[in-house]
Formats: structure tokens, C-alpha cells, sequence
């Protein structure tokens, strides 16, 4: 499995983690971003500083590995008000 795939993965368990723990889905949503965006960030800057990859390359993943879950986030909200 690659990388991407497992990051993707996890920003969705975090965000089923995060919405089964809170009552308060609105707030639930906003830790989640916060948290994704934090994590997501830094998986960027591991893929730049270690793994050996441009920052043009990276930044394309990165949309992908924050963007999917946060669009999940954000669809899943709008559907539960």
C-alpha cells in the first residue's frame, strides 16, 4: 500500500475517531481540520527534507492528502445539520 494511501486512510480514521468521541459535530469538524492540517503539514515536510522530493511535487500530494479528508470533513458536517 502506498503512502498516500495509508495518509488517506488515517486522516479518514481520524475523522470517524474524532466524530464518534465529540456530540458537538461542528466542533468535531474544527479539531479535525486543525489536527489534519498539522499532521498533513508535516508529512509534506518529511516528504521535502528526507524522503528527497521537490517542494512542487510534494505540494501536489499534500492537496490530495489534506484535501480528500478535509472535503469528507466538511461534506459530513453539512450532511449531519
Amino acid at each position: 500500500m502506498s503512502h498516500t494511501a495509508i495518509m488517506l486512510l488515517a486522516g479518514l480514521a481520524l475523522l470517524t475517531l474524532l466524530r464518534l468521541t465529540n456530540r458537538d459535530a461542528a466542533r468535531a469538524t474544527r479539531m479535525f481540520l486543525i489536527l489534519w492540517l498539522v499532521i498533513s503539514i508535516g508529512n509534506l515536510l518529511v516528504g521535502v527534507l528526507y524522503a528527497g522530493y521537490g517542494w512542487v511535487e510534494e505540494a501536489g500530494i499534500w492537496l490530495l492528502v489534506f484535501g480528500a479528508p478535509a472535503a469528507a470533513a466538511l461534506l459530513a458536517r453539512r450532511i449531519a445539520a
